[in-house]
């Protein structure tokens, strides 16, 4: 019976020191009771089973001393056998209702799990990049399982174990102080020698937890760093592996150390509650038996209250730390709500309209922008830092205009930091911009759905992204309903089908995770066929050749002109090789456009264009007709 009572008091006491200082809003409570409205039947239900089982609990003990009493008056035979009978049917109908509160409790708690993880799941993918790119995604990921469970115990350990405790701890102290008030009084009186001490080991454990826990997510850091691709990679190349292992174990022996220091004084708590608890029966048989002496009580008396001390001290002790328990439930619904409370900042309008499906024109006007800052985007908490940085970035773009016509290929180069991928991003509305406009298909991203922009626009950067999954599912994410036979034509379109054939499982070849299992050409040309099972109008190459050896890149370029071919498409490029046939090249230099025209116009003008095309090849161009030349010491 104390068992469980001595557990939930522990973990109270491990929480408490964390959560005590904390302020939770009315407005908190309220949000909470809005996410417990969907299953207040449950609840409803969930409550009459508590008040039952604690009625149960109750008479139990009574009936018990009723039988004691039976036997020390002498009465017949069969008034005990109808109140054993009745004992053995309270503990059955105990049992069921134990396990319907069960059943209940635990639909209640995956509900909300699975309603909270969904939202929070949902609001996540809907946030701009810069919330990735600050955040830690290890912070992320415990907000999605270790406060969503926090937050589930509010209606299931919590709630269920406040007034369970509350209904046991009145009907008990009820009938015990009915019986002897002189013997309840007593037996509460040992409660603060229980109680104090408990708190000091309490503190000790809290400070002892919150050691283990930063070294357990030390070590899930450096395991999350050092198990990934890159990670080993670095570590073997500079030969660390004794050192990597050195601190780690360093680290795993200080966690098994407090282990110990952790279970010694966890079992100390548990043997001075059993030991309180039976020098309480004690004085309750020891009294009691002197009262029965003298005819002031009867045994069976005895008996129930003694019995009922066990329903008496494991809810007093629980609910002393009550305060703990539901602010610590609230703490994890407050660190849920402020991820649903950051603004997703790309807010798709009610009047949105659908982008027509021949839609290829690309448009900007004017365009300026800025980054956010970490306060827009960010939780201090998601990046390991006191206060975030307030300040907003410095303007990337200052008055960008161009149009891309309808099956054109404008290429964007310049130096890195000059905002091309900025350009690149504006396009599928990764972020809004300050002012100005960009057009597809003639209409502001702004005033578009979402489906319909992502449908025509497609890209491939430089490091596309496969998930740890097979060619097959990695494609047809970009069109789900897509035929063996259409994966297929797309492959071979991109120049990779033969070798995807070649592999023993074909399309059914896990590629490892972010594709580290494909060499970097082979990678882009499957990135290169996943955009072309999706067919978009508009396509964005950013930088899809960097750092690919030549056999690869012409691989790659291939594939690119397949992908390229009919379509729309605005092209970033270190290597100027890439873009020499593009209708329109645009430098971007500063934030804005500063030269424009054809590869043989810019190289006639001998401006920046010309310069970063006599530095990428080391041959300095003094006419067009020397650009033969230059390529030929590529």
């Amino acid at each position: 019976m104390y068992g469980g009572h001595a557990h939930n008091l522990m973990r109270t006491f491990r929480k408490e020191e964390g959560v005590k200082q904390r302020k939770i809003s009315a407005a908190t409570a309220r949000r909470v009771w809005q996410f417990g409205k969907p299953h207040r039947r449950q609840l409803g239900i969930l409550l009459v089973i508590l008040i039952f089982v604690s009625l149960v609990t109750v008479a139990t003990p009574v009936l018990a001393g009723r039988v004691v009493e039976a036997f020390s008056s002498g009465e017949d035979r069969s008034l005990v056998l109808k109140i054993a009978f009745a004992i053995a049917g309270l503990a059955v109908l105990e049992a069921v209702f134990g396990f319907v509160e069960r059943w209940y409790s635990s639909r209640i708690g995956e509900g909300l799990i699975f309603d909270l993880r969904r939202r929070v799941f949902d609001h996540v993918l809907r946030m701009p990049i810069a919330f990735f790119t600050r955040t830690q995604t290890g912070a992320l990921v415990s907000r999605l399982n270790n406060d969503v469970i926090g937050a589930q115990r509010a209606f299931t350990g919590t709630l269920t174990g406040v007034v369970s405790n509350l209904i046991s701890l009145i009907f008990a102290a009820v009938v015990m102080l009915t019986l002897s008030w002189q013997i309840t009084l007593l037996a509460l009186s040992l409660l603060p020698v229980f109680l104090l001490p408990a708190r000091r080991v309490g503190r000790t454990l809290a400070s002892i937890t919150r050691e283990q826990q930063e070294l357990n997510a030390s070590m899930n850091i450096t395991m999350t760093e050092r198990f990934n691709v890159s990670g080993a990679l670095l570590v073997k190349l500079f030969g660390r592996p004794e050192a990597e292992t050195s601190s780690f174990a360093a680290r795993a022996g200080r966690v098994r150390d407090i282990g110990i220091r952790s279970a010694l004084y966890s079992r100390t708590f548990f043997i001075a509650m059993g030991l309180v608890a039976a020098l309480a029966q004690a004085l309750v048989y020891g009294l009691g038996g002197s009262m029965v002496l003298s005819h002031a009580l009867d045994a069976g008396t005895v008996v129930t209250l003694a019995l009922l001390l066990t329903r008496l001290y494991g809810p007093l002790t629980s609910l002393s730390n009550v305060r703990i328990d539901i602010m610590s439930a609230l703490v994890s619904f407050d660190r849920v709500f402020e991820i649903l409370d950051l603004p997703p900042m790309i807010e798709e309008k009610k009047d949105a309209k659908e982008l027509p499906l021949d839609a290829r024109k690309v448009e900007f006007d004017d365009v300026h922008f800025a980054y956010p800052s970490a306060e827009q985007v960010s939780l201090a908490s998601l990046e390991d830092v006191a206060v975030l940085d307030s300040r907003a970035g410095e303007p990337v773009l200052r008055g960008v205009s161009f149009a891309v016509e309808p099956g054109q290929v404008v290429a964007l180069v310049g130096p890195s930091g000059a905002g091309k991928s900025t350009i690149s991003s504006l396009i599928p509305r990764l972020y809004d911009v300050d002012s100005g406009a960009v057009r597809v298909g003639g209409v502001d991203v702004r005033d578009l759905t979402e489906k319909s922009l992502q449908r025509t626009v497609g890209v491939v950067s430089q490091d596309s992204h496969m998930f740890h999954d097979t060619i097959a599912v990695n494609l047809r994410y970009a069109k789900p309903d897509a035929t063996d036979e259409q994966i297929w034509a797309a492959l071979d379109r991109a120049h990779i089908g033969e070798l995807v054939r070649s592999l023993p499982d074909q399309l059914s070849t896990v590629v490892g995770e972010r594709g580290y299992r494909l060499s970097g050409g082979e990678k882009q040309r499957l990135a290169i066929a996943r955009l072309l099972l999706k067919a978009p109008n508009i396509v964005i190459l950013d930088e899809a050749t960097a750092h690919l050896d030549s056999e690869s890149e012409a691989a790659v370029q291939r594939a690119l002109d397949e992908a390229l071919s009919g379509r729309t498409a605005v092209v970033i490029a270190h290597r100027l090789s890439t873009i020499r046939n593009a209708d329109q090249i645009l430098v971007i230099s500063d934030g804005h456009v500063a030269e424009r025209g054809t590869h043989t116009e810019l190289l006639a003008k001998n401006g920046l264009y010309s310069d970063l095309y006599t530095t990428q090849f080391s041959v300095p161009i003094d006419s067009p007709g020397d650009e033969l030349a230059a390529l030929t010491t590529q």
